[in-house]
């Protein structure tokens, strides 16, 4: 993952598992078939004459707008992905995403009041997690999605230990 001007000198950023991408592709589509099928209604229902009156030129515009968001969308899955990182320092855990609009967070800690490990069905079967961190303050609170479960396992018991030592240490 290039350095970007928001990331600090000297992290090598841990990315994310590869087949998150392949899940997030499957439920875009899924969400994007969704969409389809409700734009498509009124469509489909000025067609075989239930309702009418929709002009041609509205029909093919907001086709047209659902088709290339869509295809924008999947498209941009892959860089969003491979966006996402996280890097383990002694005070704290920095995680970082976004193409366009970037964030990074820092996560002290000391303030970790517990983490949490989530997977859906379509995630076990990639073997995949999300990795939820509390903090006291919700603006802190944080997430790493698409970890392998070895990873996720890991994480939750190195930032429990870190955060009980911090914790102790205030």
């Amino acid at each position: 993952m290039p350095a970007e001007p928001i990331d600090p000198t000297g992290v090598t950023w841990t990315r994310v598992d590869e087949r998150y991408i392949t899940v997030k592709f499957i439920t875009g589509i899924l969400g994007w078939a969704i969409t389809a099928a409700i734009v498509a209604t009124p469509i489909v229902l000025d067609a075989i004459g239930v309702f009418g009156g929709i002009p041609l030129w509205i029909k093919i515009a907001v086709s047209a707008v659902v088709l290339v968001w869509a295809a924008v969308d999947l498209s941009l899955i892959p860089r969003r992905i491979r966006s996402i990182g996280y890097h383990e320092r002694e005070d704290d855990l920095l995680i970082r995403r976004g193409i366009l609009f970037q964030r990074m967070v820092a996560v002290p800690y000391g303030r970790l009041q517990y983490v949490d490990i989530e997977a859906g069905p379509l995630m076990r079967r990639y073997g995949l997690c999300t990795v939820q961190l509390k903090t006291a303050a919700a603006a802190t609170d944080a997430v790493i999605p698409g970890a392998s479960r070895q990873e996720g396992a890991r994480l939750r018991e190195e930032l429990s230990i870190r955060g009980q030592a911090r914790l102790a240490g205030l």
